[in-house]
């Protein structure tokens, strides 16, 4: 049974606390820094509720505490990797099995949480110029609305790419040492411009600055990345829990996205089985982690349990991803494992790092006025449907990302099964906080889904992004080169030169089978051809339109379907406990 739906032995409250002070504290290391003690945790079983329905409706505090964690290119299944995530928020809290990355790429899924704004509404497209930190306005975000609704607000670790290199859209000034409007204290990662003195950069693991309030911070030469951001968040927390106004913690750490210093054995050039050249790319990790799951990783993230390629005819799909597919031999396989294990590691002091901040916000009492959140800013393909390592993608590998959530009130292990996306998470923290969206809002609240449980899928999720194909069509009116739609049961992508790809997610969970063409699903198909045209420039409530009763899912039925998806992903990928 896979590890990642079923999350083992809970915590208790008063162990947790006890044993993450005294075995997780510590104040940052290198990569030869001693290995750091195993936590062990023993608690009672929590009670599990698969929706939310039977347990009556959760009782949360008016304007609580909020912290939200976010992971860079996580994809659900690393859960697995991340054992205090799994026992301190999931097995006592919320854990969304649809959530969504709408556009799933680091700078424009960041500016969207950021605004609450899908990206075809804040134009930040890209991740380089002219796109990146450059063209976003951060002028009005979630942090200037919960700071006018009375919040401290903090924020920490990687901000949006080419933050420090790129000039303030909204001052034209250089912006390392620029704090945006809204937070209170601000310890962001820094891309530092070419000509300037300061050493190390956002990906740089081993030698990340900071802008801490506007003073460019460069001393954590040879400190991990992830154990200085985990050094911060416990003194933010600290901080923040001594006085009685509400808080809002933001922190972003760049694990398990790629970064540098590269390992001596990390593969260098890999090819694919027609000798092409395939990305493959790294987290950097210390030394006492290296090859902690080795035994049980013994394949990458898509390859099947098998060992052999699942999909090897893609003359079904668009000619976009015709040209981009790339079979596995025997290099790329050994390749994508090698990335599948370090991304682990990665997650795994990540995590290590999550319970030191948990276990501060229980010492300090806040955790009883806290909503706390995990999640990532989008999935990542690593092996599915021939396409080697990558995002962007609108595939269920790229789009998906984890989405816990704890509080008081939800305090046992229950699923939700409502959709979630990055959109929405804004409008849900607002909710909590009743604070004003910074925009007209494209996203909805899912306080509901989390107080009374599952309300059903009724609405869309819009997924879209850019250089993903070539083509004209009059209906694509932007730089984007695909959107599509997302319900329930099904995916529906429609490209800027014509193609489209139609999943039926109930049969073919894999996204094996494109049955865009199929007369079986021309009903199907008329359905979302009706609605793309009204929800592809969609901006606040146009964005969540009814479903029609073809498109539409109830609670229990969603339940089913998602279900019977998970137990499909899980028999051809899962990892084995």
């Amino acid at each position: 049974m896979s590890v990642v739906r079923v999350w083992g032995v809970a915590v208790g409250v008063g162990v947790v606390v006890t044993l993450l002070m005294t075995l997780l504290a510590h104040s940052g290391g290198s990569t030869a820094r001693p290995r750091p003690p195993e936590p062990e945790f023993s608690g009672p079983k929590p009670t599990v509720d698969a929706s939310g329905a039977d347990a009556g409706p959760a009782t949360l505090p008016e304007r609580p505490n909020v912290v939200l964690v976010m992971a860079d290119d996580m994809r659900v299944d690393d859960l697995a990797f991340a054992p205090n995530l799994r026992k301190l928020i999931a097995e006592h809290g919320v854990s969304f099995e649809n959530s969504f990355s709408p556009f799933p790429l680091c700078c424009p899924a960041r500016a969207s949480f950021l605004t609450g704004q899908y990206a075809h509404n804040h134009k930040v497209w890209w991740h380089d110029p002219p796109y990146g930190y450059g063209a976003f306005d951060d002028s009005r975000t979630i942090a200037t609305s919960l700071s006018e609704a009375g919040y401290r607000t903090g924020f920490i670790g990687k901000y949006l790419n080419r933050y420090g290199l790129a000039r303030s859209k909204v001052t034209d000034e250089p912006s390392a040492t620029y704090v945006p409007q809204g937070w209170d204290d601000w310890r962001a990662a820094v891309e530092p411009p070419g000509d300037s003195d300061i050493h190390g950069n956002t990906y740089d693991y081993m030698d990340t600055p900071f802008n801490v309030n506007g003073r460019i911070d460069n001393g954590y030469r040879g400190i991990y990345q992830s154990d200085v951001i985990g050094d911060f968040s416990v003194d933010m927390a600290r901080r923040f829990a001594k006085r009685r106004s509400p808080f809002f913690m933001f922190v972003n750490y760049v694990a398990p996205h790629h970064g540098i210093p590269n390992a001596e054995d990390e593969p260098d050039v890999v090819h694919d089985e027609n000798g092409h050249e395939l990305s493959v790319v790294t987290p950097a990790v210390p030394d006492w982690v290296r090859g902690k799951f080795d035994d049980r990783i013994d394949r990458a993230s898509g390859v099947a349990k098998t060992g052999e390629p699942i999909e090897t005819d893609v003359s079904d799909k668009p000619k976009a991803l015709q040209q981009r597919f790339q079979p596995e031999g025997d290099e790329a396989k050994a390749a994508l494992l090698y990335a599948t294990r370090r991304r682990a590691e990665a997650v795994y002091v990540m995590d290590r790092n999550i319970a030191r901040l948990v276990g501060e916000l229980q010492r300090s009492g806040a955790w009883d006025r806290t909503v706390f959140a995990f999640t990532s800013d989008n999935g990542m393909i690593i092996g599915e449907h021939g396409l080697g390592m990558t995002k962007v993608r609108a595939h269920e590998p790229s789009l998906r990302v984890p989405m816990l959530v704890t509080g008081p009130g939800l305090r046992t292990a229950q699923k939700r099964y409502d959709p979630i996306t990055t959109v929405d998470l804004t409008a849900t923290i607002l909710d909590l906080a009743d604070a004003k969206a910074p925009h007209l809002a494209d996203g909805t609240s899912r306080v509901p889904t989390l107080v009374h449980g599952d309300q059903g899928w009724s609405t869309p999720v819009v997924t879209e992004a850019v250089f993903t194909a070539r083509g004209r069509d009059p209906l694509f009116t932007d730089l984007r080169s695909t959107i599509g739609i997302r319900v329930s049961r099904y995916s529906y992508t429609r490209y800027r030169g014509g193609d489209a790809e139609l999943y039926d997610l109930v049969e073919d969970p894999r996204e094996d089978s494109n049955v865009a063409d199929d007369p079986s699903y021309a009903a199907v198909r008329r359905a979302l051809d009706r609605l793309w045209p009204t929800i592809k420039d969609c901006a606040g409530r146009a964005c969540a339109p009814r479903l029609p009763k073809v498109l539409a899912a109830g609670p229990k039925q969603d339940r089913i379907d998602t279900d019977a998806y998970w137990a499909a992903i899980d028999a051809a990928y899962g990892w084995e406990d």
